[in-house]
C-alpha cells in the first residue's frame, strides 16, 4: 500500500480508538491493539519523516478535556512516552539518544512499573492540595481536585510551604475492579478514568482508588530521577516500592522480564515498565521530540493482542479428519511468543469475522491458548483483499469431504488419508500419550516419507539400520532414536488410551475410562450402554469409543510390543482422593500435563473446567479466565509453590 495512504488510515483509526478510550471511556479494542497500530505508524513516520504532521497520534497526548469539568493548564506539558516491545527496540532507543550525547545512559536508568491507570498532576501551595488535574491533551487537563481528595493515597497536606508540582498515577486494584465488571468497564484503567470523571465525589470515594507518585516537577535539588522518588516519599507521597535503579540495559531487561513473569502477584494491573535516564541533567539535555521526552521510554510486556497482516489462509487436516482453516500471518510477538499461524476454527467463523486474505487483523493469545483471529480491521482495507473459498475436497488426499450432522466442521472420511495418519502419529508420540523424547514430528515425517512406518505399531519394529536411511542420522543418533522408542514399551493404561487418538477422547476421559475398567480388555468389551453410563461421557463419546474398538486393528499390533500397566501400578497414594484440580497459566517447574499426572498419581482428579465441585485452581504465570471464575465461585486458589507443598 502507498505509505501516505497507510499512514492516513492508521492515523484516522488510532484517533478513533483513542477518542473512544480517553474521552468516552468506552474502548473499542484492547489498548495493546492501539499500541501495535501506533508502533506501525511510528515506524512508517520514521521511515518517511516528511509525512509526519503535527496532528499525528504520535505527536500528541491524551484526549480532549470533557466540558463538564473546569479546565486546568499544566505549568509544564505532561508528555507521553514512545513504546518499546523488545530488546531491539530498547537498543535502538539508546542508539538514538547517544547520537545526541554519547554518554547518555552511562549513569544508569531508573525503572518503574508501568501502572494501568490514569495520569494525574497535583499542585500544593503552602502545604495544602490546591489542584488535582488529569492529563487531558498534555497542555490542558480537567480540574478533578474534589475527586482526588477522596483518595487516601493522595495527601491533603504536606510539610512544605513552597509551591510543589508533581505527577502520579491513579489506579484501582484487581479485587475492586471485579466488583464493577458488571457495569461494563472493560479494564481497570477504564474504571479508574470513569471514577475520577464523576461529578459526584461520593461516587469516586466509593471506588476505593489508589495512587502512586512518580515525578517531581518542582526543583527541590534532585540530581537523579531516583532522588525524585526519594524526596516524594519523604514528603509523604506513596511511591512504588518495586521501582529500581538499573546500571545498564542488561539489568533493565532482567527487571522487565521478572515483572512480566510475576505481574500476577501484584494486586493491580501493569502492562510494562518505564525506563528513564536516571541523571536529571542528561535527561533535560536530551530534550523533547514532538510531545515525547527522548530520555525515557515505555518498555511494554508482550501484548495479549496485536495487529498484523493476514497473508494467506490454508487448510490443515487433523487426526480425526477435521478440516481447520489456518491464517498465515506476518510474524508478530504476542504473549512472549512469535506467532505466524492462527486458527480460524471453521468456515462459519470466517464468515462471522468477515475476514479476507490481505486484511490487517487483531490476533489474540493468552497463556498457552492457541492464537486466534479476534477481528478484521475493515477500515484499513484497500480493495485488493480476497475472499477465501473453503475447499470441497480434502487438500491431502483429494477425496470428497462431508459436513458432519450437528457440527460446524467439515471432515475427510477417507481413513487412509495420509494427513490423518500423520497427525495420528504426531498425537501418539506427544507428551500426554507416549511422550517419546527425541522422536518429534520431523522424524515421523521422514520415517513415513521413507515408507519405514505406516502406523504407530511400526515404530517398535525399527532398528538402528533403518534410521541410516534418513538424513542426518549417524550411528550414535540412530542408537538414541531406537533407545527412546524402546524405553516406552511399558505405559500406563490412561496414556495408552489417550495415545490411540480416539475421536472425542481427551486425557481426562482417558483417565476416567482407565479407572472405570482397569484393563484394556475390559474396556474393549464394554457395551455402548456401559460406556454411556460413565460420568461426563455422553452418547456421542460412547459411540466413538465403541466404534473404535469394534473396527480398529492398531491395538492388536501394538499389544505385541507394549506392556500396558493397570491403574493400580501407576498410583503412588490416595492422599488427593476426592479432590479435583484445575490448572491455568504456565508453570515453572513442570508442564501442565505433568502436574495433572502428579495429581492423578496421588488419587486426585484433574479437570479442564472450573465449577463449584472444583477443590483447587492452581495458577501459574499468564493465567486465563479460569482464575477469575474460581474467585467468583469461591474456589481455593493455589500458586505453584503451594500446590507442590500440598502434593509433597
Amino acid at each position: 500500500m502507498d505509505p501516505n495512504l497507510r499512514i492516513k488510515k492508521l492515523r484516522d483509526l488510532i484517533n478513533k480508538y483513542r477518542y473512544h478510550r480517553l474521552v468516552l471511556d468506552k474502548p473499542l479494542v484492547e489498548e495493546s491493539v492501539e499500541d501495535s497500530l501506533k508502533k506501525e505508524l511510528f515506524d512508517l513516520e520514521t521511515q518517511f519523516p516528511k509525512l509526519v504532521t503535527p496532528d499525528s497520534p504520535t505527536q500528541r497526548v491524551g484526549g480532549t478535556p470533557l466540558d463538564k469539568f473546569e479546565k486546568f493548564t499544566h505549568p509544564t506539558r505532561m508528555l507521553s512516552l514512545l513504546d518499546a516491545f523488545n530488546e531491539d527496540d530498547l537498543g535502538e532507543w539508546l542508539e538514538r539518544i547517544r547520537r545526541i550525547d554519547p554518554k547518555a545512559g552511562d549513569s544508569g536508568y531508573y525503572c518503574e512499573l508501568k501502572l494501568d491507570g490514569l495520569a494525574i498532576e497535583l499542585v500544593y501551595e503552602k502545604g495544602i492540595l490546591k489542584i488535582g488535574a488529569t492529563r487531558g491533551d498534555g497542555t490542558v487537563g480537567e480540574n478533578v481536585t474534589q475527586n482526588l481528595r477522596t483518595i487516601d493515597a493522595v495527601p491533603l497536606t504536606i510539610d512544605h510551604e513552597e509551591e510543589i508540582v508533581l505527577r502520579g498515577e491513579v489506579f484501582i486494584t484487581k479485587k475492586e475492579f471485579e466488583e464493577f465488571k458488571a457495569e461494563g468497564y472493560a479494564n481497570p484503567r477504564n474504571l479508574a478514568a470513569g471514577s475520577i470523571r464523576q461529578l459526584d465525589p461520593k461516587i469516586t470515594a466509593s471506588r476505593k482508588m489508589d495512587s502512586y507518585a512518580y515525578s517531581l516537577i518542582t526543583d527541590l535539588g534532585q540530581k537523579t530521577h531516583e532522588d525524585e522518588h526519594r524526596i516524594l516519599h519523604d514528603l509523604g507521597f506513596k511511591t512504588n516500592p518495586h521501582n529500581k535503579f538499573c546500571k545498564d540495559l542488561k539489568e533493565v531487561q532482567e527487571f522487565r522480564d521478572y515483572w512480566e513473569k510475576h505481574r500476577e502477584s501484584l494486586n493491580y494491573e501493569i502492562d510494562g515498565i518505564v525506563v528513564q535516564i536516571n541523571d536529571e541533567a542528561m535527561f533535560r539535555k536530551l530534550g523533547v521530540i514532538g510531545k515525547t521526552p527522548r530520555g525515557a521510554i515505555a518498555y511494554k510486556f508482550s501484548p495479549r493482542e496485536a495487529t498484523t497482516k493476514l497473508n494467506d489462509i490454508i487448510v490443515s487436516v487433523g487426526r480425526t479428519g477435521t478440516l481447520t482453516p489456518v491464517a498465515v500471518l506476518e510474524p508478530v510477538e504476542i504473549g512472549g511468543t512469535t506467532v505466524s499461524r492462527a486458527t480460524l476454527h471453521n468456515e462459519d467463523e470466517i464468515k462471522r469475522l468477515d475476514v479476507k486474505i490481505g486484511d490487517t487483523v487483531v490476533v489474540g493469545r493468552a497463556g498457552d491458548v492457541i492464537p486466534d483471529i479476534k477481528k478484521a480491521i475493515t477500515e484499513l482495507r484497500t480493495g485488493k483483499e480476497k475472499n477465501f473459498q473453503f475447499p470441497r475436497k480434502c487438500p491431502a488426499c483429494n477425496e470428497t469431504i462431508k459436513r458432519v450432522e450437528g457440527e460446524v466442521a467439515y471432515k475427510c472420511v477417507n481413513k487412509n488419508c495420509p494427513a490423518i495418519k500423520r497427525e495420528g502419529m504426531y498425537h501418539f508420540i506427544s507428551k500426554g500419550a507416549f511422550d517419546m523424547d527425541g522422536i518429534g514430528p520431523k522424524i515421523i515425517d521422514a520415517l513415513m516419507d521413507a515408507g519405514l512406518v505406516r502406523d504407530a505399531a511400526d515404530l517398535f519394529t525399527l532398528t538402528k539400520e533403518d534410521f541410516f536411511n534418513l538424513d542426518r542420522f549417524a550411528d550414535k543418533s540412530a542408537e538414541n532414536a531406537v533407545a527412546s522408542i524402546q524405553s516406552h514399551k511399558k505405559i500406563a493404561l490412561d496414556r495408552f488410551i489417550y495415545g490411540l487418538g480416539i475421536p472425542h477422547v481427551g486425557s481426562e476421559t482417558a483417565v476416567d475410562l482407565a479407572r472405570k475398567f482397569g484393563t484394556l480388555e475390559k474396556l474393549g468389551s464394554a457395551s455402548l450402554e456401559e460406556l454411556a453410563a460413565i460420568k461426563d461421557i455422553g452418547g456421542v463419546v460412547a459411540k466413538s469409543i465403541f466404534d473404535w474398538f469394534a473396527h480398529d486393528r492398531l491395538i492388536t499390533k501394538l499389544k505385541k510390543h507394549i506392556a500396558i500397566l493397570p491403574v493400580e501400578s501407576t498410583q503412588k497414594s490416595n492422599k488427593l482422593k476426592g479432590k479435583t484440580f484445575v490448572f491455568t497459566g504456565s508453570m515453572e517447574s513442570m508442564s501442565r500435563e505433568a502436574a495433572e499426572e502428579l495429581v492423578r498419581s496421588h488419587g486426585g482428579d484433574a479437570s479442564s473446567s472450573v465449577s463449584k465441585e472444583t477443590s483447587y485452581v492452581v495458577v501459574g504465570s499468564e493465567p486465563g479466565s479460569k482464575a477469575e471464575k474460581a474467585k467468583k465461585l469461591g474456589v481455593k486458589i493455589l500458586n505453584e509453590g503451594e500446590f507442590l507443598k500440598l502434593v509433597q
